[in-house]
């Protein structure tokens, strides 16, 4: 973990302390053991986890340290969270930020909800359930200072998911890697008809990767028509335009 020490600092100018090493150290350990059971990820080479899953992961704090006051909580809430990337590193390093993690698939949630027992995490909780049903429930709807999501689908789609469940002047973040000036064009189209506006971009190179990945950063400008998200399913097969 030595190795990510150094690599969270050049990156976040943040040290870890040494029981922040060691929850990493257990997460990796963890989800290569659970892996064998479950599908978890394709990524278990331990350097690959170190930079691929935690300080990818990781990344999303560069627009949320520089948006958001470090000394007041902050509401986030992970979208498809799969494994717990990026909500349960984020949890580790920022006691801070109280994280929502939102995964539809049970045995995932069982693997967060093992992680963040394990490691004591009272700053991050899972749920399980579809982001389209969330987005509609008045308790979680608009009720967050970020939404953040890793590469699961196209920007409008990730959009729909996403705004819903951002308060007025919160931001959501999309992690991706290939964003091209046609989907930017029609996501600039699709966050007007959802109460958002692209606020800025940020370009990650991680070590070892040949792409560059991309922060898209969304704010909330004006409230969400009632009709978003639509029923699960339709983001997905039928992407705003």
């Amino acid at each position: 973990m030595a190795k990510l020490i150094q690599l969270v600092d050049e990156l976040l100018g943040l040290h870890l302390t040494k029981s922040q090493e060691d929850a990493f150290e257990y997460y990796a350990t963890e989800l290569k053991r659970w892996n064998q059971n479950i599908n978890l990820t394709r990524i278990l080479d331990s350097q690959d986890i170190l930079v691929q899953h935690f300080l990818d992961s990781l990344s999303c704090l560069l627009p949320i340290f520089k948006r958001s006051d470090k000394h007041t909580t902050i509401q986030l809430v992970d979208v498809g969270s799969g494994a717990g990337f990026p909500g349960i590193p984020i949890a580790i390093i920022s006691s801070n930020i109280d994280i929502t993690l939102v995964e539809s698939t049970e045995k995932k949630c069982t693997f967060m909800n093992q992680i963040i027992t394990d490691l004591k995490l009272s700053n991050a909780r899972v749920l399980n359930e579809r982001a389209e049903h969330l987005g509609q429930d008045s308790k979680h709807r608009e009720h967050y200072d970020w939404a953040i999501a890793r590469a699961v689908a196209s920007l409008p789609v990730l959009a729909e998911y996403l705004l819903p469940l951002t308060r007025l002047s919160g931001y959501c973040i999309a992690q991706k890697t290939l964003v091209s000036k046609s989907e930017l064009s029609q996501a600039t189209t699709v966050l007007s008809k959802l109460g958002g506006r692209l606020d800025h971009i940020i370009p990650v190179d991680l070590p070892g990767i040949n792409e560059t990945r991309h922060l898209i950063v969304m704010r909330k400008m004006t409230a969400t028509p009632n009709k978003y998200p639509r029923r699960p399913g339709m983001p997905q097969k039928r992407p705003l335009i």
